[in-house]
Formats: structure tokens, C-alpha cells, sequence
């Protein structure tokens, strides 16, 4: 059997925001994620989960450690070359849609292509393949006002999925959601995950966090694990 290879690597990866005075807001953390885990991130408001996202989603950049993604070290490349990493390979999933109110479905997810030079044609294609994909083959046409919070989320989902990332990366993908339409959502991250995606969903909800194949939990910016769920 070939040996799963990592898709996210933290080396003693720590970020301390600048001062003064410093603030220390993530630990020396650990952790490997290989491809097609599904890891989730549970801690309270205040825990450290944000700037955990922040790291692992290149958004920020640790100050010490390393963290390598896809086995390339994100802290050898200049701010220019992040970006364009973060594009290819992390699909973001945030508690609020951020959907363009006047764009159809397929509209928002094809613009996810835009800034990676796909042609007109190949961008509606692609993301109509992406909403064939989330289910929401029916409602390509539809605008986001008339879709329910659970369709919008799907939405949402196509959108982080059109690029084919290596690593889908959720914040709070439930957050918004009444308990029937998070369920449908968090099924929709399980059958994705059984065909191979990488998941790292960050939640402050222990019955969200159940939900993973492993699971750690985050506290005051320190990470344990969890063990297998």
C-alpha cells in the first residue's frame, strides 16, 4: 500500500502578534495532516483557532517553525508566492457564504477561477461540475436570495472546491446554519472526505468536531490531540 504523504506539516510552528507588547496567540504546534484525512479543530471563543486558521491558510506566517504545504516550505517564498499557493491549493469554507447577492450560483463559484486564467467557458463548465458535485445541480441558475442557508453554504462549498485544491480548510461551516441544514452540510464534508479530500474543519462545537475521522482541540494557543473519533 503506498504511504499516505502529508498535505499539511507545522514544525514547531508559533505566531506571536508584534507589540507593544508581544502577544503570544499560537504555541510551538506539531502537527501533520496527510492527504485525505479529515481533521477537526475544537476550542472556545478566544482559544487560538483563528490565527491556527490563519497559519495553516497562509494568511499569516509563523514566527517560528515551519509549515510546509504539499511538502513545500511556505516559509522560503515571498508574499506574492503565497498568495498564489493559497489559490492553487487551499479551498476556503467560511461560517458566513460571502456570495455575491447578484451573481447566480454558478456565477459566484466561477469567479473563484478568475485570477487563475482559466478561459470564460472552462470557468462555467468547471463550475457547474462543482455544483453537480455539492448537489446542487437543480439550482445553478438561482441567486442567492432564494436559496436556503444550507444551499448557499453548498454554494459556498462548489466555490472552495472549483479550483481542486489539495486541502479544503472550514471555519465555523455550520456556525450559520439550524441544526437540519449543519447536518446535510457536515454529510456533504463526509462524502467529500470519502473521495479523497483533505479536511481540517475548526469548530467550537464539540457535536461538529465528533464529526471528523481525528480530531485535536485547541486551548490558549496550545494544541493537543484529541485521538481518533
Amino acid at each position: 500500500m503506498t504511504a499516505r504523504q502529508p498535505v499539511v506539516e507545522l514544525r514547531g510552528a508559533s505566531l506571536t502578534y508584534p507589540g507593544p507588547p508581544p502577544v503570544p496567540a499560537l504555541g510551538e504546534v506539531d502537527l501533520v495532516v496527510h492527504s485525505g484525512e479529515f481533521l477537526t479543530v475544537v476550542g472556545p471563543s478566544g482559544s487560538g483557532k483563528s490565527t491556527f486558521l490563519n497559519v495553516v491558510g497562509l494568511l499569516d506566517a509563523p514566527t517560528s517553525g515551519s509549515y510546509l504545504l504539499d511538502g513545500l516550505d511556505t516559509g522560503a517564498l515571498h508574499d506574492t508566492d503565497r498568495t498564489a499557493l493559497r489559490g492553487r491549493r487551499i479551498g476556503f469554507v467560511f461560517q458566513a457564504f460571502h456570495l455575491l447577492p447578484h451573481r447566480s450560483a454558478w456565477e459566484n463559484v466561477a469567479m473563484a477561477l478568475l485570477y487563475q486564467g482559466v478561459p470564460a467557458a472552462a470557468r462555467k463548465e468547471r463550475a457547474e461540475e462543482a455544483l453537480r458535485r455539492v448537489g446542487l445541480e437543480h439550482r445553478m441558475t438561482a441567486m442567492p436570495t432564494t436559496l436556503s442557508g444550507g444551499e448557499r453554504q453548498r454554494v459556498a462549498v462548489a466555490r472552495a472546491l472549483v479550483g481542486r485544491p489539495s486541502l479544503l480548510l472550514c471555519d465555523e461551516p455550520t456556525g450559520n446554519l439550524d441544526s437540519s441544514n449543519a447536518d446535510s452540510v457536515l454529510c456533504l464534508l463526509e462524502e467529500l472526505n470519502r473521495s479523497g479530500m483533505t479536511i481540517i474543519v475548526i469548530t467550537h462545537d464539540p457535536a461538529v468536531a465528533a464529526r471528523g475521522r481525528r480530531a485535536v482541540a485547541i486551548r490558549d494557543g496550545v494544541l493537543t490531540e484529541s485521538g481518533a473519533l
